[in-house]
Parts: C-alpha cells; sequence; structure tokens
C-alpha cells in the first residue's frame, strides 16, 4: 500500500497535479514528509496539505478489526479447511476437530512427556486410508533429534488398528507413506525447505512435522549468537507452507527452565572452584616440601651462631 500512486487515490485534480509536479508520486512518498516540508514543497496552505495527508493515509491504512471479528474468521476458516482428528477426545474437542489445516501448531513441553510418540501417532493418522478416517496421504517428517521409529509407527498401528495392520502388505504400505529426514544443520534444513516445498505438491502430503525446531537451532548457537532472527525467517516460511498447502504442519519445541540451567551453572563454578583449591593445596605442599632443607640448615646456622656467641661471652667475661 506504501507504493500506491497518489493519483489512483481520488484526490483533487488540482492537488493530484501539484504532487506530480514535485515528483512525489507515491504514498510513500508524500508520507514520509512533515506536513511542514510538503507545504513548502507545494506551496500551498497549510489546510490544504493537512486534508491531503489525512485522505491519503485514510486509503493507504488498513480498516481495523475487532478481537472478536478475528477470532469467528479464524473459527470459520477452521471449519471450512478441517481438521486431522488426533482420536484423543479432550484434546479434539478443545481444538474443535482435531490438528487445523493452514495453520501452524506448536506442540510445547518438557524432555520426555511425549511429544515424539504424539508426533508419531499422528503421522500414521495421516497416511491412514479414509475409510478410517485418515487422510490418505503421505507425511513430510523432519527427524532432527532421531527419534523417528519405524518400529514404533508399526506397534501404534497394530495396536489402535489391528483390522488395517493385520492384512499382508498394509504396515509396509502405511509406513511407505511416511519421508523422513534427517537434517544435521540449520543450514542443511534451510536448504531442505524447497525441497519440502516440491514434495508438498509431487506426493499429496497431507501432514509436516518437525520436531524438534528448538533442538535444529541448539547447535549452530552455542556460542551465544542471537538466533530470534533465523528462528523467526523458519517459522514464518513454514507458516507460508501451511497456508499454501492448506495441510496441517506441526512444529514441537522444549521447554528449558531458566532457573535449572543457572543452577547447573552455579554448580558447575563451584567444582570448578573447588578444583583451584586443591590445585593450590598441592602446590603449597609441594613448595613446603622443597624448602624445607633450606629452612632447617637455616635454623641450624642460626642455633650455631647462638652457641658460638655464648662461648665468646663464657671465655671473655
Amino acid at each position: 500500500m506504501a507504493n500506491k500512486l497518489i493519483s489512483e487515490m481520488g484526490l483533487p485534480k488540482s492537488i493530484a497535479n501539484i504532487f506530480a509536479a514535485r515528483n512525489i508520486n507515491t504514498a510513500k512518498d508524500a508520507l514520509s514528509l512533515t506536513e511542514f516540508e510538503l507545504m513548502e514543497l507545494l506551496d500551498v496552505g497549510m489546510a490544504d496539505v493537512t486534508s491531503a495527508v489525512a485522505h491519503i493515509s485514510a486509503v493507504v491504512s488498513p480498516p481495523y478489526q475487532t478481537a472478536l471479528f478475528l477470532m469467528e474468521q479464524r473459527l470459520q476458516n477452521e471449519q471450512f479447511a478441517g481438521h486431522l482428528p488426533t482420536r484423543l477426545k479432550g484434546l479434539d474437542d478443545a481444538l474443535c476437530g482435531g490438528i487445523p489445516f493452514g495453520v501452524l501448531t506448536e506442540l510445547v513441553g518438557p524432555a520426555g512427556i511425549g511429544k515424539t510418540q504424539f508426533c508419531l501417532k499422528i503421522s500414521l493418522l495421516a497416511s491412514l486410508p479414509a475409510s478410517y478416517g485418515g487422510l490418505e496421504g503421505h507425511v513430510v517428517y523432519i527427524d532432527v533429534e532421531s527419534k523417528f521409529s519405524s518400529r514404533r509407527i508399526i506397534e501404534i498401528g497394530s495396536t489402535s488398528f489391528p483390522e488395517i495392520f493385520h492384512r499382508k502388505g498394509m504396515a509396509q504400505e502405511m509406513a511407505g507413506r511416511i519421508l523422513v529426514l534427517r537434517p544435521t544443520s540449520l543450514s542443511e534444513f534451510t536448504e531442505s525447505l524447497q525441497q519440502i516445498k516440491v514434495l508438498l505438491l509431487q506426493q499429496q502430503v497431507k501432514l509436516l512435522v518437525i520436531d524438534s525446531m528448538a533442538a535444529l537451532i541448539s547447535g549452530e548457537y552455542d556460542q551465544g549468537a542471537p538466533r530470534q532472527h533465523s528462528l523467526g525467517w523458519h517459522i514464518s516460511f513454514l507458516k507460508s507452507l501451511a497456508e499454501f498447502s492448506r495441510i496441517p504442519v506441526v512444529v514441537t519445541n522444549q521447554v528449558r527452565s531458566q532457573r535449572r540451567d543457572e543452577h547447573k551453572k552455579m554448580l558447575k563454578l563451584k567444582r570448578e572452584l573447588t578444583n583451584m583449591i586443591l590445585m593450590l593445596l598441592l602446590l603449597w605442599e609441594f613448595i613446603g616440601l622443597i624448602l624445607s632443607p633450606f629452612v632447617l640448615c637455616l635454623k641450624l646456622n642460626q642455633v650455631r651462631g647462638t652457641l658460638r656467641w655464648r662461648n665468646l661471652q663464657c671465655h671473655h667475661p
């Protein structure tokens, strides 16, 4: 909207011609100047400048939206796009039917809570035939921490859907629909994003899983470099993939306690200080062993000197 032409905004023709004559052609050109600068540059009165700026601002500014309108619009879009049921009644009720299509869903929790197991379960559900409530499509699974287990997938399927997985060849067919990528760094993941976009179109992908985003970036930023910019870019790209392909995109993340990290740092510092004190004590003991003969000789010399002085006093009263 900033590059919208002033000539297309419905200003009075006389004012629009003055803007064009002064080479102020877009809304950005006009709004980048103060009203006093425009008044001097256009050689018109303050009232005309104020009116023109107000009109340009009204045209290019997006209309306001209430929170209620945004919520209703989101619910409407989710109902229209559909959901991937998780088969967990309480969760599906809370999510209005399951994991929504066309949006990015973040699964957050501490290590060991079951995030990967949940991702394996929904990957299986997405690959199931439509007659069994599945999406009958492929799944792209970004396995960053190498936790993906095909054996676990078969176990979940055999337990939850025995009528399907006990058929000959069905387990292999379901597992064959899950495409696993294992980038070892953030740069590799960045390079594979375009490949993922092609897969979404060619392989009839119905679900994208990234497990986990935190592990993907932690390795390259252990030195304390800022990572918000890079993370924000990748999340934005994944969100655009979800909206473009109208599929659910699930990203997992770990919750890390700041107090726990600080406690670990304090324990490490305490161990380092203890080791340093032990080294100093050993060094002091070593120095004492080296200097002890010299100290003994010095004391003997002092004793001899004292005895000699007393002998002299005895011979010379």
